[in-house]
């Protein structure tokens, strides 16, 4: 028996439904992951993970950890809806004229995360925006000396009052910043994602064509996700400085991904690239395991099934 063929609009709605479950759960972590990446040496608020939701919790309240999370919500459905149906696609289109290698299963995922960058990257930009805020508000209380002489104190500002800026003083460039950094990331991502879940999954088949139990699949996103996320973290971080725009007066600025590892290096030395990592692992795990199990429930069918079926 070979494996069920899934409809585009069927992935579309898996991938979406299942980015939403996932950022809801895991959103305080990387709120976490984005504070902890964008701390220097000097201007070090936050010890590890737990410290700074603590901390974030006391200055900002509960829904404080959720900063920024209404942009996430709203484009990574999307973004969730792209990377695996066209990671689907790649592989469906790969696999004709044989079987699919380890160099095609990468291959598919290069194309996947080459895809997503269109909305990732203006999320990010974004969610890293509003994620931060609170973190250099913070600082402007309890490090004083790390902010800039004269800075006046602002009101946070919303993601449409970010976007407005962004398009009014650089166009839509201005929204893609660090796309470089994303694609960076991304690509190397999914490359390893996508086989590492495929095989890890294929190890739990019911039999040699039935499908993996939901538990397996959701283990097999869990592992694959962490591990690809780890594995990235040093592109991450790079990412999340150059996109950062707003930064207290002892901070470095970046002019480039060659310039921002340049001054990582010789200000920070190289475990600074592993910052956030075991947060990014954590944001990661379940957000793919969930992905894979809805995936693999197939929600998106079952919503299908109510709608009216078209006569031939």
């Amino acid at each position: 028996m070979a494996d069920k063929q899934i409809s585009l609009p069927a992935k579309l709605i898996n991938g979406g439904i299942a980015g939403l479950i996932g950022v809801t759960c895991v959103f305080p972590i990387d709120l976490a992951k984005t504070r902890l990446q964008n701390q220097q040496n000097g201007a070090r608020l936050y010890t590890s993970m737990s410290d700074c939701l603590i901390k974030t919790i006391r200055s900002e309240g509960y829904f404080g950890m959720y900063r920024g999370a209404a942009v996430n919500l709203t484009l990574v459905t999307p973004e969730k809806a792209i990377k695996l149906a066209a990671n689907d696609f790649f592989r469906h289109h790969l696999s004709k004229d044989g079987k699919l290698t380890l160099f095609k299963e990468m291959l598919a995922g290069c194309g996947a995360g080459t895809c997503q960058v269109i909305v990732t990257t203006p999320m990010e930009m974004l969610k890293i925006q509003l994620q931060d805020a609170g973190r250099l508000a913070a600082q402007k209380k309890l490090m004083p000396e790390t902010v800039a002489a004269g800075t006046v104190e602002t009101k946070s500002p919303t993601a449409m009052q970010l976007t407005r800026d962004l398009l009014r003083e650089k166009g839509i460039a201005g929204l893609y910043k660090g796309l470089g950094a994303t694609l960076l990331r991304d690509v190397p991502f999914s490359i390893i994602y996508f086989p590492l879940f495929a095989n890890l999954n294929n190890l739990g088949k019911r039999g040699i064509d039935g499908p993996a139990p939901f538990y397996v699949s959701f283990l097999s996103g869990c592992l694959a996700g962490s591990t690809a996320a780890v594995a990235v973290n040093p592109v991450d971080v790079i990412k999340t400085r150059l996109q950062s725009l707003n930064r207290g007066s002892t901070e470095d600025t970046y002019s480039g991904v060659t310039d921002c590892i340049r001054k990582i290096m010789r200000n920070e030395g190289p475990s600074a690239f592993l910052k956030g990592a075991y947060c990014r692992a954590l944001v990661i795990a379940p957000l793919f395991g969930i992905a894979q199990v809805v995936y693999f429930l197939g929600v998106g069918e079952f919503i299908l099934s109510f709608l009216p079926k078209k006569d031939n």
